[in-house]
Order: C-alpha cells, then structure tokens, then sequence
C-alpha cells in the first residue's frame, strides 16, 4: 500500500537540510543528501527509475521517474519541490508534532509538505489502477532554492534531462520531448498559481571623507549622503512603482533592509552602505531597474556605486493560464480564477529555461520560515488527491 503523505512528511521532517547558506560549519544540518536519499529509497522500492544530478559536491538533484504505461514518452510533466530548508532557532524544529489538524516542524510546508503529496500521489500511480499510456512524469527533488536555486538552474543548463528544457535551444529536426508542465511544489493553499514576482537584490555604496569628529566641515559624510537616498528610495521611488499594475500580482515594491556605515561617533564616516530587494513584474528588467535607480542617484547629486549581490537573475515568472494543462489543472484544484503570489521560486527559472510552470502545493506561505512552521493534515491529503486525479487524466 502506497504511504500516506502525512507519514512520509513527518520522516521528511526529521531529516535535518538546512540550507549549508544558512549554518556554515554544521554538516549534521545542512545538505539535502539524507532528504534525497530517503526519496530515492523509498522510490526505489515502489520500482520507479532514479537519476542523480550533481549541483555541488554531495549535493545533488534526484529525478524519480514514472514511465508511462504505454511505455513510449509523448510528453513530460515535472513535479518539482525543493529539498532544502531555511535554517532554525533549535533542533527540536526537526521533531514533528501533531495537534489540532496541524503538523508542525522544519519544513512542513516549504517545502516538505510538497515532496510528501507529490511522493505520495506518484506512489499511488505506480502501485495501483491506470497510470498513463503516454505521459511521463517526473518528481524532480531540487537543491538549494533557498539561496541561490542552484539546483533549477542546472536542471534547465545540463545534459542530464536535456530533451526536457530550453525548447528555445532544440535543433531543427530535433524529435525529443520537451517537459509540457512544470509543477513547482511551494506553500499556495492547494492553489494553482500562474504568476509571481522577480527578485532583484542590490547593493548601493556611497564614499565620503573621513575627518576627526570635532571638525566635521573638513569631512564629507557618507551616510549623511546616504540617508537622502534611503527617504528617497522609501518615498518617492516607492510611490512611482504604485503607479503601474499587474492584475494578479498588483505593484513593485522596494524595500531597504540593511544598512551600515561609519566606526565610531568621533569620526565622519567615508563608506556608507545599504541593501535593497526589489521586486519586479513580469515585463520588467534589471537593466531597467539599474536604470531607474541611477537617474535617482542623478536627481539627488549622490555619486553612489550600484551592484547586484545575486548571483543569476531572478524574473518575475507569468504562464498562460489557458494552456490545455495549467486549465485542466486549475480545474482539478476548483478554481475559477488565475492566481499570482509575491515572492520569487523555482518556477521562474524553469519557466525561463522554456518549461511552462505554475505554483502548487500545501501550506500557507504565511508560515514558512517561521519558528512555528506547520501545515494542516487535510491540505496534504486534498492535494494528494488532486494530483493522483490530475496525473491519471494524462494520456
């Protein structure tokens, strides 16, 4: 009998993979290995084919495959939840808990509670009635999401799954299947989501003159400088991203989350810095971002550098919602209408690597990476189901 998704989710649980961004030093935590290795087991023991792509060294992509009944591939659908977490404020997060319809613990909904509904649904395909006769589907365990998604953004660069991704790049004559559907597993309330935001992070730096404190006149100080910016920045500039709207994900926003600058009271300060995150609608670039902030710096008189501490992009992601499978999807989920969310995912990446993909699993994103992080029993059994229906309506 295949597990249920609520008794795989508490095993996933207790597997520690922090994100090693997040606890340098502490390999007992961090890593997704004991997360993967669990997934392949288990797969390999419902009789379904592994293949293993590295990202880093002991850290590595696991694809579960599902091969159609039919046994000859005519499309791919991805179910594609990560395997690491953010980091946490005591080991007991890795115990899971039961009460009031709740389980509680280190990624139960970002994104375990995913993995275990679409473990769960895929198992279920594999060990009883009809599966499908021409469609594969594929459980694509991703890495490090949490930081950099190192782990989408080798799905989409490598070899391992290339018949699957950039469409864009495919060769003339070329007869290999591309993946028709991305399913990344984040916490959207079992909603089909078509859109979210883009990420830009940046870091703005002002240089001044340093002078001894009781001559401040002989100085140019930098945060002085900087503080203009930062009112700028969360005024103005803010009010101006209002003015332009997305219909599911509303306006950009700024947000200026750290800022340091000087040593000591006594002395002007010559380096001031601060760091931005931008989010982004579909449509928008970071050159126009780097743009917009540059004829800032010029409206003020502030000499400031401007630099992207990310180290890929991060685009705002938008898939038709009237595709044949996302609306079957959202028909699946009981939704009458497109959704989008803030924040910026897996989906983004894949999508850009010329796979359509949405959003979709347990959990509300209100609880993710909260020190109480939890999702309801019932989510991942509705979703469970969902999927299994999903899936085996493919042909």
């Amino acid at each position: 009998m295949p597990v249920a998704a609520h008794k795989l989710l508490r095993e996933l649980i207790a597997l520690p993979s922090v994100n090693p961004a997040f606890l340098p030093g502490r390999d007992d935590l961090t890593g997704e290995r004991r997360v993967a290795d669990f997934l392949a087991f288990t797969a390999d023991r419902a009789g379904l084919e592994l293949k293993w792509q590295e990202v880093f060294p002991g850290r590595s992509n696991l694809l579960i495959h599902l091969t159609p009944a039919g046994g000859k591939v005519r499309r791919r659908i991805l179910l594609a939840p990560h395997m690491d977490t953010v980091g946490v404020d005591g080991e007991a997060r890795f115990q899971s808990v039961v009460k009031a319809g709740r389980l509680h613990g280190r990624g139960a909904c970002d994104t375990k509670g995913s993995i275990a509904t679409y473990l769960a649904a895929l198992l279920e395909l594999a060990a009883s009635g009809p599966r499908p006769r021409e469609t594969e589907i594929i459980l694509t365990a991703l890495v490090d999401e949490e930081n950099n998604q190192s782990g989408s953004r080798a799905l989409v660069a490598g070899t391992l799954l290339s018949p699957l991704t950039n469409q864009s790049k495919r060769r003339p004559g070329d007869k290999s299947i591309p993946a028709t559907l991305a399913i990344v597993g984040e916490p959207t309330l079992c909603k089909v989501i078509t859109a979210h935001k883009g990420d830009l992070w940046l870091r703005l730096t002002t240089h001044g003159k340093s002078a001894h404190g009781s001559k401040p006149h002989l100085g140019k100080n930098a945060v002085h400088a900087m503080a203009r910016v930062v009112e700028e920045l969360e005024t103005r500039y803010a009010a101006t991203l209002k003015c332009h709207t997305h219909p599911l994900l509303g306006h950009a926003t700024v947000n200026v989350g750290f800022i340091a600058g000087g040593r000591q009271p006594n002395i002007v300060p010559d380096r001031c810095e601060i760091l931005i995150d931008r989010r982004t609608l579909p449509g928008e670039t970071d050159a126009g971002v780097f743009t917009e902030l540059r004829a800032l710096l010029r409206r003020l008189g502030v000499d400031a550098e401007v630099t992207d501490t990310k180290n890929a992009p991060c685009p705002a992601m938008e898939t038709d919602p009237e595709l044949p499978l996302v609306r079957q999807l959202t028909r699946c989920s009981g939704q009458r209408h497109a959704l989008g969310v803030d924040y910026f995912s897996d989906a983004a990446v894949l999508a850009s690597g010329g796979i359509p993909s949405v959003l979709l699993g347990p959990g509300d994103i209100a609880q993710a990476h909260t020190a109480d992080e939890w999702v309801e029993l019932a989510q991942l059994e509705r979703l469970t189901r969902l999927l299994v229906k999903f899936l085996r309506d493919q042909p």
